[in-house]
């Protein structure tokens, strides 16, 4: 296969990994009665800890109002806490809730097993270019949403 076609093949790959993710999220968010914005909201803070709703907003893209909404809506499910921030007193910190700690990874178990799964049938070389590929990705997705007019 040519460069080209790969080079194609790749991209189309993503496209089509990041449709399987977002309907995964949306799906499980439909267990939870979640939206998938919060969804992305709970997986940002597994990967990142804690954060302040101006970082949750500045992670997410949305506005500080719509950012408050949907700590609002999480906190309702019960699968966040404010709590105050540790070095300033006039902030808060948000943090997964004990029932978000123990509820999701059981909902994402399965995936987990299969993802690890997946990455063990390729070699250290090929696991390199995969890293490489998916932070790479990672970081242009991030610059084109702030590309996009406001």
């Amino acid at each position: 296969m040519r460069k080209q076609d790969l080079a194609l093949q790749v991209v189309r790959g993503a496209r089509e990994y990041s449709i399987g993710a977002v309907l995964f999220h949306q799906a499980v968010g439909q267990l939870l009665d979640l939206n998938v914005t919060d969804m992305k909201c709970l997986d940002i803070m597994t990967l990142k800890g804690p954060a302040s709703p101006s970082e949750l907003a500045q992670h997410t893209g949305l506005s500080t109002g719509a950012t408050t909404a949907m700590i609002d809506r999480l906190e309702n499910a019960g699968l966040v806490v404010r709590r105050s921030h540790p070095t300033d007193r006039r902030g808060t910190i948000v943090v997964l809730s004990r029932k978000a700690m123990r509820k999701l990874p059981a909902m994402f178990a399965s995936l987990a097993k299969a993802m690890d799964a997946l990455v063990s049938a390729y070699s250290e070389k090929e696991l390199r270019v995969l890293a490489d590929f998916f932070a790479k990705a990672g970081v242009l997705w991030k610059e084109q949403r702030e590309k996009l007019p406001r």
